[in-house]
């Protein structure tokens, strides 16, 4: 799913690109709970009501889940979903309302900042929910099942190197390839809410690719670091052995591998990302500044259907 908020995160998205296990476990349903709120109504609806397969197939991908895992994945993912359904939905409508209020006028960066933080709160609460079941689901991986998630993570990094940092000039991983990727991706997301840019906007867009403190190498390192803490973690959690103490030691180690996930424990990493977040947030604020008023309408007549589209989401909670 694309919305403003997801284009405030891009260039935190590049550098925090990574097969995140337990991200994808508690975030997934949240995504597909906002992205896609600039695509056709019918394509959310879709998406969301057929979000707990969706999300099972993503992360059997990973592990190739058993038939008794698969069971117990499936019914946590049903009820992960309908309490999304029931107590997050109005927080994005809530969202999407102050949006549509704020496109007529001009935004600084600090309030597009703000948006894109109530997102990873939400983020945050799904987390706490969805605990109980991870921990659940991750006391039955056998090692087989680490080992491929480990074979999995290789092949996303293979896939992210060429991306980003192989390749002489004009191959996929070349500066001006890479750059090209990021302006079509951002433009695209950008003419979703707003329709055509102007010539004008697309050199503000051009600028901020240009001047961005963007490091794929530095996102790369990260990513590794976050594999191998998954793995660990991982490989400790599924031999937890029965008792009270040793469940409760668990739920905290679950907790503060999700915390490191996204939260790294590099400080000169978090300064890194906090700066990515304050030059996304300053593209948006300038390119919706520079949005002429027929470009704002345009973005409140879209929002506003998609506020329609979640609140009829809302409605059919409990339904069917």
């Amino acid at each position: 799913m694309k919305c403003p908020v997801i284009f405030l995160n891009g260039a935190l998205n590049h550098a925090l690109s990574t097969a995140r296990l337990w991200c994808r476990i508690i975030g997934l349903l949240a995504l597909v709970g906002v992205l896609g709120l600039l695509q056709a109504c019918s394509a959310v609806k879709l998406a969301y009501n057929q979000a707990p397969e969706l999300a099972y197939w993503y992360l059997d991908g990973y592990v190739d889940f058993s038939s008794a895992q698969s069971a117990q994945v499936k019914d946590e993912l049903t009820k992960l979903h309908a309490w999304h359904r029931q107590t997050q939905l109005p927080g994005y409508i809530s969202t999407l309302q102050k949006l549509q209020q704020q496109m007529p006028h001009d935004i600084s960066a600090q309030q597009a900042c703000t948006t894109l933080s109530e997102v990873r709160q939400k983020a945050l609460a799904i987390s706490v929910q969805a605990e109980p079941s991870v921990l659940a689901i991750v006391s039955t991986l056998t090692p087989v099942q680490l080992t491929r998630l480990e074979r999995k993570f290789e092949k996303t990094n293979a896939e992210y190197r060429e991306d980003y940092l192989d390749g002489p000039d004009n191959a996929p991983g070349s500066a001006g390839t890479k750059r090209s990727k990021r302006y079509k991706q951002v433009l695209s997301r950008t003419e979703m809410l707003y329709g055509k840019l102007s010539d004008k906007q697309r050199e503000l867009l051009t600028q901020a690719i240009d001047v961005s403190r963007f490091d794929a190498a530095r996102g790369y390192v990260e990513k590794q670091r976050r594999q191998r803490d998954t793995l660990q973690s991982l490989r400790a959690l599924a031999s937890v052995p029965g008792g009270n103490e040793a469940l409760d030691n668990a739920k905290l180690a679950l907790r503060s591998l999700v915390n490191r996930s996204f939260q790294s424990p590099d400080a000169s990493y978090r300064d890194y990302i906090d700066a990515l977040t304050q030059e996304g947030c300053k593209t948006f604020a300038d390119l919706h500044n520079a949005a002429t008023p027929a470009q704002r309408d345009k973005a409140i007549d879209t929002l506003g259907g998609y506020e329609r589209d979640l609140k009829a989401l809302l409605g059919t909670a409990g339904k069917g």
